[in-house]
């Protein structure tokens, strides 16, 4: 009954975080929910206590990369960044879909996906419409570098976060190992994309007047902050600093510089996704101590051999997919850990490729398409789902096998 009871909360969440309705926000329904819980006697204050102290690190870094990347935003990194895809791309469609794969690629895995959803979408868009081409490759481009480029560090992802600090490797070794394994992804994910939308990109009605533009210079001041807190992030391991205080530092120093009234600053943040992690949090493992996590340790094989790689990577994207890949973390990491750091890597290559394939299985996903739609444009499941399967099983096997290689070399 108390699996039960934890499982039905955990679906509230998920759905309260998909349909967002507006009497029940998905963050008060996981407050909620967790509050319950603990109320009811499925988990114990104790227990409640010790799930909400394991995420608080993470949590902590987390807001910090958003009032980081705010900063950058504040600053005129991504206006910066509009005008020079627009001069990059010399008016052609399949240009500027290079332009974006290089910018996407880059803002999600140093400034997390977050930021190449909520703040690189919207400057695609624009960019899209001064050259007056077509945006769906562009925007398609965005969700899905959003999810599978952030396998290189651990700041790209939530997901990431929570597996760094359960891997027991320093930032430089994480970042090593994963980075063939991104460059796969982002192989596949440009064979695909480009092939799927040849059409819009042979298509000649972008303007000619785009090397004519003016970029505006990117901030200088900005981007030594992200280049000194991603040293710092490398170095934070050998000298025995938690990353979280070099997060900080950056935010702190993004803040003082851009002056932001003190509500931009907590908006930023965004306190309400924290607040869902967090509630989120006590919720998985009152279902985990009630029989979830015996479960999956009886589904997920034990090892490091490439076969159990690849089906722990397999089953991830799999329950990522049914439960949205933030659920689908925190149940299977504690016992993908108990292999070692390949296994936990393994798993972060089904969580992040994984969600690709339907609109659930990423949160960001979901945040992609409230943006799709408030540009007035319209997303299709049918072509999400037909990108997704030309993508996602492709790239699940090739990743992981570059992450074996990576692993019997590094």
């Amino acid at each position: 009954m108390s699996e039960a009871a934890a499982l039905v909360v955990l679906a509230a969440c998920l759905v309260a975080a998909v349909t967002r309705p507006r009497w029940a926000p998905d963050w008060a329904v996981a407050a909620g929910g967790a509050v319950l819980l603990v109320v009811v006697g499925v988990i114990s204050l104790k227990g409640a206590r010790e799930a909400l102290g394991q995420l608080g690190p993470t949590v902590g870094f987390l807001a910090a990369l958003l009032v980081l990347a705010d900063g950058c935003r504040r600053a005129g990194m991504f206006d910066a960044l509009g005008a020079w895809m627009a001069i990059g791309s010399r008016g052609q469609p399949r240009r500027l879909l290079a332009m974006v794969f290089l910018v996407a690629a880059a803002t999600t895995a140093v400034l997390s996906l977050d930021a190449t959803v909520v703040l690189l979408t919207p400057i695609v868009f624009a960019t899209a419409a001064r050259l007056r081409t077509n945006a769906r490759p562009h925007v398609y481009a965005c969700t899905h570098l959003a999810n599978s480029a952030s396998l290189l560090l651990p700041v790209s992802n939530l997901t990431n976060l929570l597996a760094f600090r359960a891997s027991g490797l320093s930032f430089a070794r994480f970042g090593g190992l994963m980075v063939l394994p991104w460059l796969v992804a982002l192989a596949i994910e440009w064979l695909v994309l480009s092939r799927a939308f040849s059409g819009d990109l042979r298509r000649s009605g972008a303007t000619r007047s785009a090397p004519s533009l003016e970029a505006p210079p990117l901030p200088k001041f900005a981007l030594a902050v992200v280049g000194l807190t991603l040293v710092g992030f490398a170095l934070s391991s050998l000298i025995g600093i938690a990353p979280v205080w070099v997060a900080a530092a950056g935010a702190v120093a993004m803040v003082v510089r851009e002056r932001p009234d003190p509500r931009g600053v907590v908006r930023a943040a965004e306190p309400t996704f924290l607040v869902f992690v967090l509630g989120l949090g006590v919720i998985v493992r009152a279902a985990s101590d009630h029989g979830l996590s015996t479960a999956v340790d009886a589904l997920l094989p034990h090892g490091t051999a490439l076969p159990a790689l690849l089906l722990v990577a397999v089953i991830s994207a799999a329950v990522a997919n049914l439960l949205n890949n933030l659920p689908a973390t925190l149940i299977i990491l504690p016992v993908a850990a108990v292999s070692g750091p390949g296994a936990v890597l393994a798993m972060l290559v089904g969580v992040n490729v994984g969600p690709n394939l339907t609109y659930v299985g990423s949160l960001a996903t979901l945040l992609w398409r409230r943006i799709v739609h408030a540009h007035d444009h319209e997303t299709d499941m049918g072509e999400f789902t037909r990108l997704g399967l030309l993508t996602v099983p492709a790239a699940l096997v090739a990743c992981t096998v570059a992450l074996w290689l990576a692993l019997q070399v590094i």
